[in-house]
């Protein structure tokens, strides 16, 4: 990748994280009415996440909350100080670690039973595939588990490059536009890529645009 390249990279990312600060008060005015989302929660509960959870992306603290009916304790990482301030007043326990930090740069001080990615893998570009997954196995411990949860769904408005550009645009309610990384991933095609780097994640669709997945690094997931 040539210099320019990456810096452009890095400008799309620090729009990204601009967008999701800028959108905290109205995240969760924002979700997909669209089918097959309680499929997700009932997958999570068949996953059953017990142990140390970290939790990537938390957000304001949607999935949280369904985390700790399992865990022993959660550490919730997000890059918005104005997300993770939302999700600590809605989740109120002391179980909770919250952390605000970029996770493509931040780097683990423990590891974890399980890590849990809800809606945001399809945020990290292509560029960072392999090292956002090197991260999640420097989370793990050896017999440690990782659940996914995502959605494919781009707008034809938002495809201001084209439907073949990973790159969108969405705007905050006050009418602000962002550009953002919207990766549509394919469940056959997620498994086949993260086979390569050595996981063994079953994904799975849902009704609508929703997909999850659940396995683990090195071996066949149970």
């Amino acid at each position: 990748m040539r210099a320019t390249e990456g810096e452009d990279l890095d400008r799309l990312l620090d729009e990204q994280a601009a967008y999701y600060r800028a959108l905290a008060a109205d995240y969760l005015d924002q979700g997909l009415d669209f089918p097959g989302g309680d499929e997700l929660a009932e997958a999570l509960d068949a996953f059953q996440p017990t142990g140390s959870v970290l939790e990537l992306a938390c957000g304001p603290g949607v999935w949280t909350g369904r985390l700790l009916r399992y865990a022993t304790d959660v550490t919730a990482v997000d890059a918005s100080s104005e997300m993770l301030a939302i999700a600590a007043a809605r989740v109120g326990d002391d179980r909770v670690r919250f952390i605000q930090a970029d996770l493509f740069t931040w780097k683990p001080d423990r590891r974890y039973d399980v890590v849990f990615i809800g809606f945001w893998l399809s945020h990290v570009p292509a560029e960072r595939f392999a090292s956002f997954w090197s991260l999640v196995a420097d989370c793990l411990t050896p017999a440690g588990r990782v659940f996914l949860a995502d959605d494919a769904h781009r707008t034809p408005e938002e495809l201001v490059e084209g439907p073949s550009s990973s790159t969108i645009r969405r705007q905050v309610p006050d009418g602000t536009a962002y550009r953002l990384v919207k990766v549509p991933h394919q469940p056959a095609d997620l498994e086949r890529r993260l086979r390569q780097l050595g996981w063994h994640i079953e994904v799975s669709s849902t009704a609508g645009p929703f997909y999850w997945g659940a396995g683990s690094l090195g071996k066949h997931p149970t």
